[in-house]
Order: C-alpha cells, then sequence, then structure tokens
C-alpha cells in the first residue's frame, strides 16, 4: 500500500520537546533534515516501471568489471555449469535483498540517507551514509578513469596522429588523458544535471546496446574458435574444493552488489508498484545473471580453445576485431555502458548523501557537482594505481556494507513490521519516533560495532582468507543478529492503523 498524507496531517505532528538550532516548518519539518529534493515521491509520476529496473540491472550486469570477476572464476578452475552454479547462487541472494531494499524505497518514497534515520536516528543516519558516499566518491572517479582510458584508446585508433598527445604527463595524465577524462566526467554531469528522470531515460537507453553488444561478441567468438569451448583450464574441480569456489564466488558476487543492495531505494521510490519492482528485478538479476554467465564462459572458453590464453575482460576481445568500424562500435558500447553504471553506482548515491548532511543549502544537483569535483581532486588514477588504497581502505570500508544492511533490514522488516512514520524521519523534535539519544540511536552503534570488527578482520586479514569471500554475508548477519537480540521487542514500534505515515510532496 502507498501512503500519500496531506500537509494537514504534517502540521498535526507531536509538539513535544524543543526543536534544535532550526526551527522547523509549519508542517515540523526540519530544514535540516528535509527539502524537496529528499522528500517522499508522490505515488502519482513515479516511473520507474519494470522496463526501467530491467535496464538499470542489464548495465550493471554486464559491466566490465564483472566480466573480468566471472573470467576469474573461470581461470579458477571451474566449467562452464560451475560458474552458472556460483553466479546462480550470487543472483539468488542478491535478487531477494534488493526486493527487501526495494520494497522500503516504494513504501516510503524515501532516499537511503533518510531510510537510515529509522534505525540509526536522524543524526546518526549520517554515519552509514558518509561510509556510503566515500565508497561511491571513490570509485566514481576511478570508473570515470577506465572509462576515459577506452575512450584514448579509441581516439587513438581513429585518428592515430593524437598519439603524439599521450606521452607527457600532467599529475598523472597525458595531455589526452586529462582531455578524455574531463570529456566523459562532463557527459556524467550533463546527464545528472536533469535529475533522476534523465538517469532513468539513459539506463534505458544504455541498456539493449550493452546486451547486443556482448551478445554478438560471443556469437563472433564462438564462430571464430569453430565451435570449440574449452570446458576448464585445465583439471576440472572436484569435491569439496570445487563447492567451496562455488559458494564463494556465488558470496563475493552478493559482495559485488553490497553499495547497491544498501540505496537501491532511491531508484525504487519512483516505482509504482512492489509487483514492479519484483518483476524488473527478477528478469534484471537471476535471468540477466544467467545470461551473463554463459556469455562470460563463451567469451573465456573460446579464447583460451583458440590460443591457450585467459583473457582479462571482454575489451581485450574488442581490442582484436579486424574490422576498424566495429572495433569502434564495440568500444562505444563499453562506454556507453561504463557511464551507465558509474551514475547507478557511484553518483546517484552521494548525490542524495551530501544532499541529507545540509538539506537548507544543497540540492540534488549542487550535491552531485560537489561529489564529481573530489572525485576529480583525488586523482582517482593514483587511487586505482595503489593496491594499499583498494585493497584497504576501499574494501576495509566495504566491508562495512553487510553491517549496515543487516540493522536496517532487521530493523524495518522483523521489528518495524514495515511501519515508518515517514514525517518523524524530518523532525528533530525530542519527543519524534526517530530521535532516540539526541538523534542518535546507541543500539545501532553497539550492533554495529563488533558485526565492523568481523567483517573488516575477515575481508583484511591474511590469516582469515577463507572468510574473505563471506565477508559480506557475515557482517550483515551478525549485526541483524545483535540488534534484533538487543532491541526491546516487547514495546510495541509505530501503529500503522493511522493515515500520518507519509508525507506528500510536489518533488519528483
Amino acid at each position: 500500500m502507498q501512503w500519500d498524507v496531506s500537509n494537514e496531517v504534517l502540521g498535526a505532528m507531536p509538539s513535544t520537546g524543543q526543536a534544535h538550532a532550526h526551527a522547523p516548518s509549519a508542517h515540523g519539518l526540519s530544514p535540516r533534515l528535509h527539502n524537496a529534493d529528499l522528500a517522499p515521491t508522490k505515488s502519482e509520476g513515479r516511473r520507474w516501471g519494470r522496463y526501467s529496473i530491467f535496464a538499470l540491472w542489464t548495465n550493471d550486469v554486464h559491466n566490465i568489471a564483472n566480466y573480468s570477476f566471472a573470467i576469474g572464476l573461470f581461470a579458477l578452475g571451474l566449467t562452464g555449469w560451475q560458474m552458472l552454479a556460483s553466479l546462480a547462487i550470487g543472483a539468488a541472494l542478491v535478487y531477494v535483498f534488493m526486493n527487501l531494499t526495494g520494497y522500503m524505497g516504494h513504501k516510503t518514497g524515501v532516499p537511503f540517507p533518510v531510510i537510515s534515520r529509522m534505525s540509526f536516528g536522524v543524526y546518526g543516519a549520517q554515519i552509514p551514509a558518509i561510509i556510503r558516499a566515500v565508497i561511491a566518491i571513490a570509485w566514481f572517479g576511478i570508473q570515470t578513469y577506465l572509462a576515459s582510458v577506452v575512450l584514448r584508446v579509441l581516439l587513438v585508433a581513429v585518428w592515430p596522429g593524437l598519439a603524439a598527445y599521450d606521452h607527457n604527463a600532467v599529475l598523472g595524465l597525458s595531455t589526452l588523458g586529462w582531455v578524455s577524462f574531463i570529456a566523459i566526467w562532463l557527459v556524467q554531469l550533463a546527464i545528472l544535471a536533469y535529475g533522476m528522470e534523465m538517469v532513468r531515460k539513459y539506463e534505458a537507453f544504455a541498456g539493449p546496446i550493452i546486451l547486443i553488444t556482448v551478445t554478438s561478441l560471443a556469437v563472433w567468438m564462438y564462430h571464430r574458435a569453430g565451435g570449440h569451448i574449452a570446458m576448464s583450464v585445465g583439471e576440472p574441480l572436484t569435491g569439496l574444493a570445487m563447492w567451496t569456489k562455488v559458494f564463494a564466488g556465488g558470496a563475493l558476487w552478493l559482495a559485488i552488489y553490497g553499495t547497491l543492495v544498501l540505496n537501491f531505494c532511491d531508484f525504487t521510490r519512483a516505482s509504482p508498484s512492489r509487483k514492479v519492482i519484483r518483476t524488473g528485478n527478477f528478469w534484471g538479476l537471476p535471468v540477466n545473471i544467467l545470461i551473463f554467465a554463459v556469455i562470460s564462459f563463451v567469451l573465456a572458453g573460446a579464447q583460451f580453445s583458440l590460443n591457450g590464453q585467459i583473457i582479462h575482460s571482454p575489451t581485450e576481445i574488442i581490442a582484436t576485431i579486424p574490422d576498424k568500424t566495429f572495433l569502434v562500435l564495440g568500444c562505444l558500447a563499453f562506454l556507453v555502458v561504463t557511464v551507465a553504471v558509474n551514475i547507478m553506482a557511484n553518483f546517484v548515491a552521494p548525490a542524495f548523501v551530501l544532499t541529507s548532511l545540509a538539506p537548507h543549502r544543497l540540492t540534488f544537483r549542487r550535491a552531485g557537482l560537489i561529489s564529481a569535483t573530489i572525485a576529480v581532486v583525488i586523482l582517482p588514477w593514483n587511487l586505482y594505481n595503489s593496491p594499499i588504497v583498494i585493497v584497504y581502505f576501499l574494501s576495509g570500508l566495504g566491508a562495512l556494507l553487510g553491517p549496515l544492511y543487516g540493522i536496517i533490514t532487521v530493523d524495518y522488516w522483523l521489528l518495524r513490521k514495515t511501519c515508518v512514520h515517514v514525517p518523524h524521519l524530518y523532525s528533530e523534535m525530542r519527543g519524534s519516533t526517530y530521535h532516540y539519544t539526541r538523534g542518535v540511536n546507541p543500539k545501532a552503534l553497539i550492533a554495529l560495532v563488533p558485526s565492523a570488527l568481523v567483517a573488516v578482520t575477515a575481508a583484511l586479514v591474511p590469516a582469515f582468507s577463507a572468510l574473505t569471500p563471506f565477508s559480506w554475508l557475515l557482517g550483515a548477519g551478525i549485526a541483524g543478529g545483535v540488534y534484533y537480540a538487543i532491541s526491546d521487542r516487547r514495546q510495541p514500534f509505530e501503529d500503522c492503523s493511522g493515515e500520518h505515515f507519509a508525507v506528500d510532496s510536489a518533488a519528483h
């Protein structure tokens, strides 16, 4: 059921306690917590339908990094059916968790930084929001750089004379490298400048392009190999060793989606129904991932049967295409999808997060420009070339995503049983539902600390390498379990029988 509540209801919010710092609006909403971009979406005009969600996942599933991961499973010795089994396990996990997050976004109509206030408190929510934003900004810069590398290669292939501008270095990039990087950066800013509706349209445009490209590439490689596909790189794994890698691959696939599983509500808040989310996710995740698994196996197996070499990504195959026209089209397709993935995974989230930190001063567009600028200032090519940054900093932060998800999901589904007093998500009043202790829920922090330590230890400490693939699941399970155990389940949460559980907004 989608709640729509008029502003008269907001005006009737409890007035117990005192407001902090900024006086609340006439409807009881604090300007430090609310603006038009953070306000819940109205039920009418929600345009993220089945195809939009399917296209969103098509772009994300078929990106270059995911192909490198799947081909890595083949390199580890998994056969075709074992790759399928591993990715099917991961697809099932991702599908279930994305639905849980998506339903939250649909019912409340609010983005991730606001949903976090439900379990962490109206101020404590800045902790999960900032963690998500830091990861996203760093990866936005890195992915923009990787896309610019593809563009640089493409430009040199079309205009060989440009190679003369690719040999100097200014802050770590050549002249051509800077031109390519800024070009990709500006394209992404242009898309975001028109808001979430333009994001939806671009994702819908990019989805079929990459699907057609990778399918055509697989068919070409199959014929090029004469129909001979290597089933594995050597003696196939069997028994416990095989199943360990199969389940580890599935768990790692879930960890790859650990960022989006947190803020998928940023997109589904504009979906018209749970059925739309469920259907879009089904075709976009399990079905799409199995197609992706088959294509990955064909690409890796065909290449190995040709010359005994294991490729690292589809771009290596594209580089061998003899026809320059098809080579250019292939590069353009991967550029389009890389931009699409970067926007959905690494741009939308920090834009909402920074907006939530100062909604009385920042809009979605301004926050997006700030996060994109930070992504340039950090010189992301240096981050990408630093194993310490990638392995310890970003992987360490990434290990925290599981605990955050566990706490938020248990709070919403098991404790509150989907009942959320949405107006109080924007209230600084001490008597409001999510004020807790000075705006922070100490129980959420108590659950976060031990689970974070376990997840980070499993992810980074070599002695626990056997647990590394399962660090996200471990963190989520421990955090959710501790939070559920220490919460007072005898005390009823919100009463959903009333009509005061959403905010009617003109936004979106």
